[in-house]
């Protein structure tokens, strides 16, 4: 543990599994009294407790990112038991059904949508409307993904929403700069996460080498990875990046 975070306060959404789990336990390990939030409240449980196994700090609040006033809750929660609010990770997401364009519903883009891209405003209307009123801004992090970069046959409303999620970090940042909170997203590249085996793409040993080969390193990234990069952004040595979209994708664009 470097201390680096000590005395500071993180919320982190979908923090039950995969990259938000990576991410809150390693606040926690920095010094950072965490937030876990999700709709799974076994999961978000036991990321608690694992934080406190570690001797961290962690609270647990459920959270479905479709309802804001739950959110405003979380932060409420935040600054009630810890006394304010430095980093907000917004990272719950889900992956939808894979369908062409012209194939979705309006139901199934809508449930994608909501979750991915106005649940990642929601998140953040809740974090800016507390950080903008406390001493020393914030920093925020968006869960974006490469298919923020590029397209994806299947993946319309996925694509879409989490290009959306850019445009809306790139506005935010110049919107809250001068009041001292950084908003900045993460662009992962497929990552071994529930996520990918609710896909069917871990469990099968074909689909899974298909897509480790979309990677230049031939491999899926891992969730600590893209924790790293996330928790880099919260600290002080990112001080003067805001607006910026930082890409761990093993060379998935680069080809």
């Amino acid at each position: 543990m470097s201390g680096e975070f000590d005395g500071r306060v993180a919320l982190v959404t979908g923090a039950g599994s995969g990259i938000g789990r990576a991410t809150a336990e390693q606040l926690a390990a920095e010094g950072a009294s965490v937030v876990v939030t999700d709709v799974d409240v076994e999961h978000g449980e036991e990321v608690v407790a694992a934080i406190e196994a570690a001797d961290g700090e962690a609270t647990f609040v459920e959270v479905d990112v479709s309802d804001l006033a739950a959110l405003e809750a979380a932060v409420d929660t935040a600054v009630e038991t810890y006394g304010r609010l430095d980093y907000g990770v917004n990272n719950a997401g889900v992956g939808g059904r894979e369908l062409a364009t012209g194939e979705q519903t309006e139901e199934s883009w809508h449930a994608v949508v909501d979750v991915n891209l106005t649940g990642v405003w929601r998140s953040m209307k809740a974090e800016l409307d507390r950080m903008t009123d406390q001493d020393g801004g914030g920093v925020i992090v968006n869960v974006s993904s490469i298919l923020g970069r590029v397209g994806f046959a299947g993946a319309p409303a996925y694509v879409s929403a989490k290009h959306g999620v850019l445009g809306l970090t790139k506005t935010a940042a110049l919107e809250y700069a001068e009041a001292g909170i950084r908003v900045n997203a993460v662009c992962p590249g497929f990552i071994e996460t529930p996520m990918l085996e609710t896909g069917g793409i871990t469990d099968d040993e074909e689909m899974r080498s298909q897509v480790e080969q979309l990677h230049a390193m031939n491999r899926l990234g891992r969730p600590e990875e893209v924790a790293d990069a996330i928790v880099w952004l919260c600290s002080d040595g990112a001080s003067f990046v805001t607006g910026e979209a930082v890409t761990m994708d093993g060379g998935y664009t680069s080809r």
